[in-house]
């Protein structure tokens, strides 16, 4: 059945423990994701981490910006703990960061990671002794940090510098181009001076997120050329819907086939009521489809045309690739291997036949005007053909039966 092996070869990072897990080196890519509650809302908290990490986000990134969110925490670690949920927890600090870790010393050990902005850590030399409280206080408690800078928080007074000295160079770079420079040298000019502060490299990880796809392609090859720190990934304000999941990908796998990359996120916006889980879903399926990670069996089906005006095979369709994920959390834990099963849901007879043979499982529904009937294929074999009432349900039995027989623990 086809298989996707990784042809890709990894730029070559440190390798960085978080939590009970770890990010860079040899590595799996890691997918992690943020909450969008209030921290101090405990409740709304733990239940969004809980849903996040079900989706199979492997760290989840919390925003610490005021007392009662440092207070909440460790509670928030304790309850999702009682729950069986270990996922590691990543602080966010803006503004505050230095106050609110050196007054919350139990927020500082209960998170797994701290995410530190050098745009906005402080000005002058408050930004110096502002940065090193913060380097300091992980040292003590032994946790990684992120260096990350921001396209819409750059440190401002590198910036200028920057710009005031390309005004003087026999030939000048475009702006752009400097403010590009500026973020990759923010991050890198941060890393080494954490290092000088006794943070080892092992728990440093950089990230220089942009807007722009070209932006973000270009200021992440810069940054793999200077360092060999972990790389987290991620297009910042990437947008709502179609548009965010394009651009994400967009610049993402350009990335990522180049082997830069320890670590993504895919930061969508949600539309009202919508689950802040479907980043991770995306995250995941960039990798899974660029043959990286496998993490829920990927359902093959045809687009439709003009054989195929019944939405018969739309539905199916739909209602197995659902199914898939619902079982995720128990087959994950039950069949391993799983994650890796193929399952092809097609619409016709043209392609059909071929493609449900190439899957693990597959069945070809008719289309309009063929016979109403809908042969099913394991592991390349016509096993038999489903008819009548019910196909739906009687193919997702022959999943659950493939399921038990070949992914044994």
């Amino acid at each position: 059945m086809s298989t996707s092996q990784s042809p890709i070869r990894r730029h070559r990072t440190v390798r960085v423990p978080v939590g009970g897990i770890a990010l860079g080196g040899d590595e799996p890519i890691r997918v992690q994701s943020m909450t969008n509650t209030d921290t101090a809302d405990i409740d709304a908290s733990v239940a969004q981490v809980a849903e996040l990490a079900r989706a199979g986000s492997e760290m989840v990134r919390l925003t610490v910006n005021n007392e009662a969110a440092a207070r909440a925490v460790p509670h928030i670690r304790d309850r999702l703990a009682a729950m069986g949920i270990e996922v590691p927890l990543i602080g966010d600090f803006h503004f505050n960061g230095h106050r609110l870790l050196s007054d919350h010393p139990a927020c500082a050990e209960a998170l797994a990671k701290y995410r530190i902005n050098p745009g906005n850590v402080g000005r002058g030399e408050r930004r110096d002794s502002q940065f090193a409280t913060m380097v300091e206080i992980a040292c003590r408690f032994d946790r990684p940090v992120r260096i990350g800078v921001n396209w819409g928080s750059l440190d401002q007074d590198l910036a200028a510098r920057m710009m005031d000295a390309n005004a003087q160079a026999a030939q000048p770079k475009e702006a752009e181009q400097v403010m590009r420079d500026a973020m990759v040298e923010s991050a890198v000019g941060s890393a080494l001076r954490a290092e000088e502060l006794g943070l080892p490299r092992d728990h440093i990880v950089l990230s220089c997120k942009m807007s722009g796809v070209q932006d973000l392609i270009a200021v992440y090859r810069a940054l793999a050329q200077r360092s060999d720190h972990a790389l987290h990934l991620g297009l910042t304000e990437a947008g709502m819907g179609s548009k965010g999941i394009v651009a994400s990908t967009a610049a993402l796998a350009v990335l990522l086939q180049e082997g830069i990359g320890d670590t993504i996120r895919i930061s969508l916006t949600p539309a009202p009521g919508e689950s802040r889980a479907r980043e991770v879903v995306v995250g995941q399926e960039i990798l899974q489809t660029m043959g990286m990670r496998s993490f829920a069996p990927m359902v093959t089906a045809c687009p439709g045309c003009g054989r195929t005006t019944s939405t018969v095979f739309q539905e199916l369709a739909e209602e197995i690739q659902n199914y898939l994920r619902e079982q995720m959390p128990v087959w994950r834990e039950t069949h391993p291997g799983v994650e890796t099963m193929q399952v092809a849901v097609m619409g016709c007879v043209v392609n059909g036949p071929g493609e449900s043979k190439q899957a693990n499982i597959g069945i070809s529904l008719p289309g309009t005007g063929e016979q109403p009937s809908a042969p099913v294929y394991v592991d390349g074999e016509k096993v038999t053909t489903l008819k009548g009432a019910g196909i739906a349900q009687r193919f997702k039995e022959m999943v659950d039966a493939y399921v038990v027989e070949h992914y044994r623990p």
